[in-house]
């Protein structure tokens, strides 16, 4: 959608990354510019509101004198789930539950304040270290992608343009028909990542768009354990095929309630050191300081 760059504060030396937006990603044939400008700051100002420490914290926003929009948020370290998936293949149960938990917290404060993200997958949901804590999780882009329910029009930029908010291979059946969505529409894309971080691969494959959405409509899911040779605990693998359940009803109600019945979990563990020593171990970079402050 636009462009990221690297930054400083220049009065406190503070990095962030600042994320442009091109106009015409904002307005569409159907909505003027100072319609989709006025969405935006809504959308923001509510993103701005968040916070939970696992959702990115958004430090800055605005639009330029040629409209271009821009965030200002803060800096990462570590990497997106899809590239820890794409580097070192599949995560131990444990692991993902771990990574599931945080982003439920998350989603939890967003969907009590009626806002849904509609766009949860791998690339927005970054895992690294925070201070002394690592295999900590983010969710991004609440800014860019959620509806703002009971406000407004109820549309967001995305709604405005005429065009189905998300992707593909994480959509909620509701979402790709169009429907009303609440919160429980980002618990089916949740448990697509879950499927994902457990098998390295997607719940369905297809060679096209339209044919992805039509599977997520119809096509009943292949369980993972079937899809993997990592060890799935059954009552997880119950939890992850309850998430993809395509009516919203027969999913769980909520990402609180979610968050539950995965950390009664006892079956599988990952603890915060072994978090630290898998980080030590493959990106030592991002545990030592002095290889943090002297990176460009």
């Amino acid at each position: 959608m636009g462009e990221v760059y690297k930054a400083s504060h220049r009065m406190l030396a503070r990095p962030a990354a600042i994320k442009l937006i091109r106009p015409e990603m904002l307005s569409g044939r159907d909505v003027n510019a100072q319609l989709a400008v006025t969405r935006f700051r809504r959308e923001a100002e509510a993103a701005a509101a968040l916070r939970s420490p696992h959702t990115v914290e958004l430090y800055d926003f605005g639009v330029t004198e040629d409209d271009t929009v821009y965030f200002v948020m803060e800096l990462l370290d570590g990497m997106s789930l899809e590239s820890l998936v794409r580097q070192y293949g599949p995560l131990p149960a444990g692991r993902v539950i771990h990574i599931l938990c945080q982003v439920c917290e998350s989603l939890e404060e967003a969907h009590e304040r009626g806002l849904v993200h509609r766009d949860i997958k791998p690339p927005n949901i970054h895992v690294g270290r925070v201070g002394l804590r690592y295999d900590f999780v983010k969710v991004l882009d609440f800014g860019l992608v959620k509806a703002v329910a009971n406000k407004g029009d109820g549309q967001s930029l995305a709604t405005a343009q005429g065009m189905t908010p998300g992707t593909p291979s994480y959509m909620a059946p509701e979402l790709a028909l169009g429907e009303k969505v609440d919160g429980r529409a980002d618990l089916y894309a949740l448990g697509c990542v879950a499927y994902y971080l457990l098998t390295g691969q997607l719940v369905f494959e297809a060679d096209n768009m339209l044919a992805m959405v039509a599977r997520h409509l119809s096509t009943v899911p292949v369980p993972p354990s079937q899809r993997t040779a990592t060890h799935i605990p059954a009552v997880l693998e119950r939890i992850v095929m309850q998430c993809l359940e395509k009516n919203p009803a027969d999913r769980p109600q909520s990402a609180a309630a979610l968050a539950r019945s995965l950390a009664a979990i006892d079956e599988v563990r990952w603890s915060e050191e072994q978090g630290k020593q898998w980080w030590m171990a493959n990106v030592p970079a991002a545990v030592d300081n002095r290889a943090l402050s002297a990176a460009p």
